[in-house]
Protein backbone atom coordinates (compact mmCIF):
# COMPACT_ATOMS: atom_id res chain seq x y z
CA UNK A 1 0.00 0.00 0.00
CA UNK A 2 1.13 3.35 -0.64
CA UNK A 3 0.97 5.99 1.84
CA UNK A 4 0.94 10.08 1.28
CA UNK A 5 1.45 12.50 3.58
CA UNK A 6 1.75 16.13 3.42
CA UNK A 7 3.33 18.20 5.99
CA UNK A 8 3.05 21.58 4.33
CA UNK A 9 2.08 23.20 1.26
CA UNK A 10 2.16 26.81 0.29
CA UNK A 11 5.05 29.64 0.59
CA UNK A 12 5.82 28.89 4.32
CA UNK A 13 7.08 25.51 3.39
CA UNK A 14 6.36 22.18 0.90
CA UNK A 15 6.97 19.04 2.03
CA UNK A 16 5.17 15.69 1.08
CA UNK A 17 6.25 12.26 1.74
CA UNK A 18 5.10 9.15 0.14
CA UNK A 19 6.17 5.34 1.69
CA UNK A 20 5.55 1.82 0.75
CA UNK A 21 6.05 -0.98 2.97
CA UNK A 22 10.10 -0.93 2.31
CA UNK A 23 10.94 2.34 0.86
CA UNK A 24 9.92 6.30 1.30
CA UNK A 25 10.85 9.17 -0.46
CA UNK A 26 9.91 12.73 0.36
CA UNK A 27 9.07 15.49 -2.26
CA UNK A 28 10.41 18.75 -1.65
CA UNK A 29 11.88 20.23 1.54
CA UNK A 30 10.87 23.39 2.11
CA UNK A 31 10.07 22.71 6.13
CA UNK A 32 11.82 23.24 9.35
CA UNK A 33 13.84 20.31 9.69
CA UNK A 34 12.65 20.35 13.71
CA UNK A 35 9.10 21.18 12.56
CA UNK A 36 9.54 17.89 10.36
CA UNK A 37 10.87 15.67 13.05
CA UNK A 38 8.39 16.73 15.28
CA UNK A 39 5.44 15.80 13.08
CA UNK A 40 6.89 12.45 11.98
CA UNK A 41 6.65 11.72 15.97
CA UNK A 42 3.48 12.52 16.15
CA UNK A 43 2.88 10.53 13.25
CA UNK A 44 4.72 7.69 14.09
CA UNK A 45 6.80 7.77 10.97
CA UNK A 46 10.62 6.96 11.97
CA UNK A 47 12.81 9.24 9.03
CA UNK A 48 15.32 6.45 8.79
CA UNK A 49 12.69 5.01 6.16
CA UNK A 50 12.74 7.60 3.67
CA UNK A 51 15.62 6.67 1.34
CA UNK A 52 15.33 8.95 -1.58
CA UNK A 53 14.81 12.99 -2.19
CA UNK A 54 13.03 14.69 -5.39
CA UNK A 55 13.30 18.34 -5.23
CA UNK A 56 10.76 20.15 -7.79
CA UNK A 57 12.65 23.63 -8.33
CA UNK A 58 15.10 25.50 -6.38
CA UNK A 59 12.80 28.68 -4.56
CA UNK A 60 13.56 28.42 -0.65
CA UNK A 61 10.09 27.38 -0.07
CA UNK A 62 10.70 24.26 -1.42
CA UNK A 63 14.50 23.41 -0.43
CA UNK A 64 14.96 24.97 2.64
CA UNK A 65 15.87 21.66 4.51
CA UNK A 66 17.77 19.91 1.88
CA UNK A 67 21.33 19.64 2.58
CA UNK A 68 20.60 19.12 5.96
CA UNK A 69 18.31 16.49 6.06
CA UNK A 70 20.30 14.48 3.27
CA UNK A 71 23.67 15.53 5.32
CA UNK A 72 22.06 14.06 8.75
CA UNK A 73 19.92 10.66 7.43
CA UNK A 74 22.65 10.55 4.03
CA UNK A 75 19.98 10.35 1.62
CA UNK A 76 20.41 10.95 -2.09
CA UNK A 77 19.05 14.42 -3.54
CA UNK A 78 17.32 13.65 -6.97
CA UNK A 79 16.57 17.03 -9.19
CA UNK A 80 17.58 17.96 -12.57
CA UNK A 81 20.79 19.54 -13.73
CA UNK A 82 18.99 22.88 -13.51
CA UNK A 83 17.66 22.52 -10.15
CA UNK A 84 20.56 21.36 -8.39
CA UNK A 85 22.65 24.06 -9.70
CA UNK A 86 20.22 26.43 -7.95
CA UNK A 87 20.48 24.40 -5.10
CA UNK A 88 23.70 25.33 -4.84
CA UNK A 89 23.10 28.88 -5.84
CA UNK A 90 20.25 29.49 -3.06
CA UNK A 91 22.06 32.00 -0.36
CA UNK A 92 18.64 30.33 1.95
CA UNK A 93 20.65 26.88 1.73
CA UNK A 94 23.19 26.95 4.59
CA UNK A 95 24.54 23.26 4.75
CA UNK A 96 25.43 22.37 0.66
CA UNK A 97 24.68 19.41 -0.98
CA UNK A 98 27.48 16.78 -0.91
CA UNK A 99 28.42 16.01 -4.50
CA UNK A 100 27.80 12.18 -3.24
CA UNK A 101 24.51 12.42 -2.47
CA UNK A 102 23.19 14.34 -5.53
CA UNK A 103 21.58 12.27 -8.36
CA UNK A 104 20.33 13.78 -12.03
CA UNK A 105 16.98 13.27 -13.36
CA UNK A 106 16.31 13.60 -17.05
CA UNK A 107 12.99 15.18 -17.79
CA UNK A 108 10.69 12.94 -19.45
CA UNK A 109 12.73 9.66 -18.63
CA UNK A 110 11.26 7.01 -16.11
CA UNK A 111 14.14 5.53 -13.49
CA UNK A 112 14.04 3.39 -11.13
CA UNK A 113 14.40 5.12 -7.77
CA UNK A 114 14.24 2.16 -5.11
CA UNK A 115 10.85 0.70 -4.75
CA UNK A 116 9.20 3.98 -6.99
CA UNK A 117 9.50 4.78 -10.42
CA UNK A 118 9.64 8.20 -11.25
CA UNK A 119 8.90 10.26 -13.87
CA UNK A 120 10.34 14.00 -14.19
CA UNK A 121 8.02 15.96 -16.48
CA UNK A 122 8.70 20.24 -17.05
CA UNK A 123 6.70 22.53 -15.21
CA UNK A 124 6.71 26.01 -15.99
CA UNK A 125 7.91 29.06 -13.32
CA UNK A 126 10.35 31.49 -12.80
CA UNK A 127 12.96 29.68 -11.23
CA UNK A 128 16.21 27.74 -12.72
CA UNK A 129 14.03 24.78 -13.48
CA UNK A 130 10.85 23.63 -12.59
CA UNK A 131 9.43 19.57 -12.48
CA UNK A 132 6.44 17.97 -11.74
CA UNK A 133 6.37 14.03 -11.01
CA UNK A 134 4.61 10.97 -11.60
CA UNK A 135 5.46 8.22 -9.10
CA UNK A 136 4.45 4.58 -9.62
CA UNK A 137 4.34 2.49 -7.00
CA UNK A 138 2.35 -0.55 -5.29
CA UNK A 139 -0.16 -0.87 -8.23
CA UNK A 140 -0.94 2.93 -8.20
CA UNK A 141 0.62 6.26 -9.06
CA UNK A 142 0.49 9.58 -7.87
CA UNK A 143 1.19 12.87 -9.78
CA UNK A 144 2.52 16.04 -8.28
CA UNK A 145 2.36 19.63 -9.87
CA UNK A 146 3.29 22.58 -8.25
CA UNK A 147 3.95 25.95 -8.75
CA UNK A 148 2.88 26.14 -12.48
CA UNK A 149 2.24 29.56 -14.80
CA UNK A 150 0.06 27.65 -17.06
CA UNK A 151 -0.50 23.66 -18.04
CA UNK A 152 1.25 22.46 -21.27
CA UNK A 153 0.18 19.63 -23.20
CA UNK A 154 2.86 17.64 -21.88
CA UNK A 155 1.48 18.01 -18.32
CA UNK A 156 -2.01 17.59 -19.49
CA UNK A 157 -0.77 13.75 -20.43
CA UNK A 158 0.31 13.21 -16.79
CA UNK A 159 -3.04 14.45 -15.41
CA UNK A 160 -4.53 12.31 -17.98
CA UNK A 161 -2.60 8.97 -16.33
CA UNK A 162 -3.59 10.06 -12.83
CA UNK A 163 -4.88 7.98 -10.33
CA UNK A 164 -4.19 10.49 -7.59
CA UNK A 165 -3.22 14.03 -8.07
CA UNK A 166 -1.54 16.90 -6.18
CA UNK A 167 -1.64 20.19 -8.22
CA UNK A 168 -1.75 23.50 -7.44
CA UNK A 169 -4.80 26.29 -7.30
CA UNK A 170 -2.33 29.24 -5.83
CA UNK A 171 -4.98 31.88 -5.78
CA UNK A 172 -8.20 33.34 -6.95
CA UNK A 173 -7.69 36.20 -9.43
CA UNK A 174 -9.90 38.77 -8.28
CA UNK A 175 -8.50 38.47 -4.61
CA UNK A 176 -5.22 38.92 -6.19
CA UNK A 177 -6.07 42.04 -8.13
CA UNK A 178 -7.68 43.58 -5.73
CA UNK A 179 -5.17 42.47 -2.33
CA UNK A 180 -2.19 44.47 -1.35
CA UNK A 181 0.69 42.99 -3.01
CA UNK A 182 2.30 45.35 -5.47
CA UNK A 183 1.79 45.06 -9.33
CA UNK A 184 5.16 43.75 -10.04
CA UNK A 185 4.20 41.35 -8.33
CA UNK A 186 0.74 40.64 -9.33
CA UNK A 187 2.13 40.38 -12.56
CA UNK A 188 4.28 38.03 -11.54
CA UNK A 189 1.90 35.46 -9.96
CA UNK A 190 -0.42 35.76 -13.38
CA UNK A 191 2.16 35.06 -16.08
CA UNK A 192 2.78 32.22 -17.39
CA UNK A 193 5.64 31.33 -15.38
CA UNK A 194 3.98 32.34 -12.00
CA UNK A 195 1.27 30.39 -10.34
CA UNK A 196 -1.92 28.49 -11.45
CA UNK A 197 -5.06 29.96 -9.93
CA UNK A 198 -8.12 28.41 -8.87
CA UNK A 199 -10.38 28.79 -11.79
CA UNK A 200 -7.35 27.55 -14.14
CA UNK A 201 -6.35 24.63 -12.24
CA UNK A 202 -10.53 23.54 -11.88
CA UNK A 203 -11.01 24.13 -15.70
CA UNK A 204 -7.75 21.64 -16.21
CA UNK A 205 -9.57 19.15 -13.97
CA UNK A 206 -12.42 19.11 -15.64
CA UNK A 207 -10.73 19.04 -19.38
CA UNK A 208 -8.24 16.35 -18.61
CA UNK A 209 -9.02 14.37 -15.79
CA UNK A 210 -9.66 10.70 -16.05
CA UNK A 211 -12.99 8.32 -15.41
CA UNK A 212 -9.86 6.59 -12.49
CA UNK A 213 -8.85 9.38 -10.90
CA UNK A 214 -9.71 8.77 -7.23
CA UNK A 215 -7.84 11.62 -5.45
CA UNK A 216 -7.58 15.52 -5.65
CA UNK A 217 -5.31 17.30 -3.27
CA UNK A 218 -5.22 21.22 -3.97
CA UNK A 219 -1.81 22.53 -3.02
CA UNK A 220 0.35 25.68 -2.33
CA UNK A 221 -2.52 28.09 -1.82
CA UNK A 222 -1.62 31.47 -0.67
CA UNK A 223 -2.65 33.02 2.68
CA UNK A 224 -3.16 36.47 1.26
CA UNK A 225 -5.05 35.65 -2.34
CA UNK A 226 -7.25 32.42 -1.87
CA UNK A 227 -8.63 30.26 1.39
CA UNK A 228 -9.25 26.64 1.68
CA UNK A 229 -12.88 26.45 1.00
CA UNK A 230 -13.04 29.25 -1.70
CA UNK A 231 -10.60 27.21 -3.74
CA UNK A 232 -12.38 23.88 -2.82
CA UNK A 233 -15.82 25.48 -4.00
CA UNK A 234 -14.13 27.37 -6.76
CA UNK A 235 -13.20 23.61 -8.08
CA UNK A 236 -16.42 21.75 -7.16
CA UNK A 237 -18.53 23.77 -8.54
CA UNK A 238 -16.52 24.05 -12.31
CA UNK A 239 -16.56 19.95 -11.59
CA UNK A 240 -19.93 19.53 -11.18
CA UNK A 241 -20.83 21.69 -14.41
CA UNK A 242 -19.08 19.08 -15.98
CA UNK A 243 -20.65 16.05 -14.81
CA UNK A 244 -18.56 15.46 -12.42
CA UNK A 245 -19.67 15.56 -8.43
CA UNK A 246 -16.98 15.66 -5.93
CA UNK A 247 -17.06 13.07 -3.07
CA UNK A 248 -19.17 10.93 -5.20
CA UNK A 249 -16.89 10.24 -8.78
CA UNK A 250 -13.53 12.36 -7.26
CA UNK A 251 -12.20 13.13 -3.87
CA UNK A 252 -11.20 16.89 -3.72
CA UNK A 253 -9.50 17.72 -0.68
CA UNK A 254 -7.55 21.28 -0.07
CA UNK A 255 -4.22 20.10 1.61
CA UNK A 256 -2.76 22.68 5.11
CA UNK A 257 -0.41 25.01 4.10
CA UNK A 258 1.33 24.92 7.86
CA UNK A 259 0.53 21.61 9.12
CA UNK A 260 0.10 18.12 8.23
CA UNK A 261 -2.52 16.94 6.22
CA UNK A 262 -3.03 12.93 5.88
CA UNK A 263 -1.92 9.99 5.84
CA UNK A 264 -3.50 8.79 3.03
CA UNK A 265 -3.84 5.17 1.96
CA UNK A 266 -3.46 5.15 -1.95
CA UNK A 267 -5.33 2.29 -3.92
Amino acid sequence: MLRFISFGSGSSGNCYMLTTPNDGLLIDIGVGLRGLKKDCREYGVNLSQIHHILITHDHADHIKSVGSFSHDYQVPVYATRKVHQGINRNYCITRKLAPEMTRTLETGQTEQVGDFMVTAFHVPHDSSDNVGYFIEAEGTNLCVITDAGQVTDEMKGYIQRARHLVIEANHDVEMLKSGPYPQFLKDRILSGTGHLSNRDCAQVLADNMSDFLQHIWLCHLSEENNHPELARKTVETVLRSYGVIPGVDVQLEVLKRNTPTGPFELG
